[in-house]
This record gives structure tokens, sequence and C-alpha cells, in this order.
């Protein structure tokens, strides 16, 4: 009827109005609301960099060691074969840096990454790297990461934004980070 009231065809009877249907639950994953690995909250920019440097160390010291053991053995070489053998090896150490940012990025950012969370300077400063849920990366996925910040490296300026992107980011991610909706929180536990 007008006033809203409902009478039962059979009886007659007057019955309440149905009530309006409730409105749908808000989505589970909505604005703000993240997982509880996000609840220590971003990690710094700072503590990234320090991270960083750390890891960057790392491949430094690999560098060192395999120029230690690349001269070693083109001294060798020269010191056996003439000044001619030993001229062609140089061009090997062309190939070293990039060899040993590949094997340090292989097993630190990548194993270590999707087995535990955190590169060995990650680890340092108690950062950990999750995806949008709160999950370890995947190695593939962790990969991806890798190989996105390496392919940034060889345009001039964009390795310096990358780095700097967590500045004016709400959510302190790298474009590495975007390219595969990662993030990068504080893990005080270091577990």
């Amino acid at each position: 009827m007008a006033d809203g009231t409902a009478y039962c065809p059979r009886c007659g009877a007057a019955q309440p109005a149905a009530a309006a249907p409730a409105p749908p639950a808000p989505p589970a994953a909505a604005a703000g609301s993240y997982p509880a690995v996000f609840a220590a909250g971003y990690a710094s920019w700072g503590n990234r960099a320090v991270g960083y440097l750390i890891d960057a160390l790392l491949v430094g010291v690999g560098m060192a060691i395999l120029y230690f053991f690349a001269a070693a053995m083109l001294a060798s070489i020269a010191g056996l074969a003439g000044h001619g053998a030993g001229s062609s090896m140089c061009c090997m150490f062309l190939l070293l840096f990039p060899v040993a940012t590949l094997l340090v990025g292989l097993y630190n950012g990548v194993y270590l990454v999707a087995l535990r969370g955190y590169s060995i300077g990650q680890g340092v400063v108690h950062i950990k790297v999750v995806d949008a849920s709160g999950n370890l990366l995947t190695q593939g996925t962790a990969f991806v990461r890798l190989a996105v910040r390496v392919g940034l490296s060889f345009v001039p300026f964009l390795p310096m934004l990358d780095m700097l992107w967590p500045l004016w980011d709400e959510r302190g991610q790298t474009l590495h980070d975007k390219a595969v909706n990662c993030y990068v929180v504080n893990n005080p536990q270091g577990v």
C-alpha cells in the first residue's frame, strides 16, 4: 500500500514492510588496509639506501676477488706464452664486472630475496621485500625485479631516479618495485 504496509494475500493480515537489503560489505583489501606484514610500515629511504650500498660493496668485493685471480692468471699466461697471449686476455677484464654483478645479483637479489625476503644488505638494516599480499616474492618475480633494475642502468640518469623514487612515493616504492608490484617493508625481527 501507500504507507509501506503489505497484506497477506491468504488471510489479509497486515505484514511489516520488508527491510531494504543490506549494502554489500567493503572489499577485504580496501584502500589503506594492508596485510599484517605492512603493520611495521614501509622501509625508509635511508634504510633502503644503506642496504643497497652494502649490497654494492658485496659486488665490489666479488670484483676484487675476480680481478685478483684474473690478474694472476693473466700474469702466468703472459709469462709462459709471451706478451702476445697476455695482451689478448686483457679483454677478459671487461667482462668481469657484468659477470660478477650478474652472479652476485642472482644470488643476493633473486635467490636470497625469494628464500627469506631480503638480500644481505637488506637483512643488515632489517627490511624485507614482499608482494602486495605480504608474501615473499617468487624467484621469477625477484628475477624480473632484478632485470628491470639492470635494464634501467643502461639509460642515463634512470638508476639515480629509480633510487630516489621512494622519497616522493607514498608507498616508498622504486621503479623496479612498481614493475613487479612489490613493497619493501620494515622487518624489525629480522625473519
